[in-house]
């Protein structure tokens, strides 16, 4: 797997990126209350963003250490589709450009981590799978 350092060295940054500082300016407390509890996940909106915060610090170091890869991917993937059904879907493709606030970035992201998930492609996945079961 060190042919995938690049790839989770640069997932880490950006975990890192979206977390820590959205929990030391407090805008975790803003998005669980303002924006999840809302959204119809009252009382527990504060709750489910620092777990989605708290996944995305654990997932760092765990990137960097190639450790626990496919239970990581699964959970940010698990994270991005919901972040794309519950806010960036209505906004459209585009982050940037031809829009904002899109389902771009969360795309590519998902694709990082389906990589991770399937370092030898799905198909390959599936065979392998078929063969065990033999």
């Amino acid at each position: 797997m060190a042919v995938t350092f690049i790839l989770r060295f640069a997932l880490a940054i950006i975990l890192l990126a979206h977390s820590v500082p959205s929990i030391v300016t407090g805008d975790i407390v803003n998005f669980g209350r303002g924006y999840l509890d809302t959204a119809g996940f009252a009382p527990w909106g504060i709750y489910i963003a620092f777990l989605v915060k708290g996944a995305h610090l654990i997932s760092a170091p765990l990137l960097l250490m190639n450790r626990y890869l496919k239970a990581i991917s699964i959970a940010n993937i698990l994270i991005f589709v919901a972040g794309i059904i519950l806010v960036h879907w209505q906004d459209g493709w585009y982050v940037v450009g031809g829009g904002r606030n899109g389902i771009e970035f969360n795309f590519l992201l998902i694709a990082c981590f389906l990589t991770l998930l399937f370092p030898n492609g799905i198909i390959d996945s599936v065979r392998r799978l078929r063969s065990t079961k033999e």
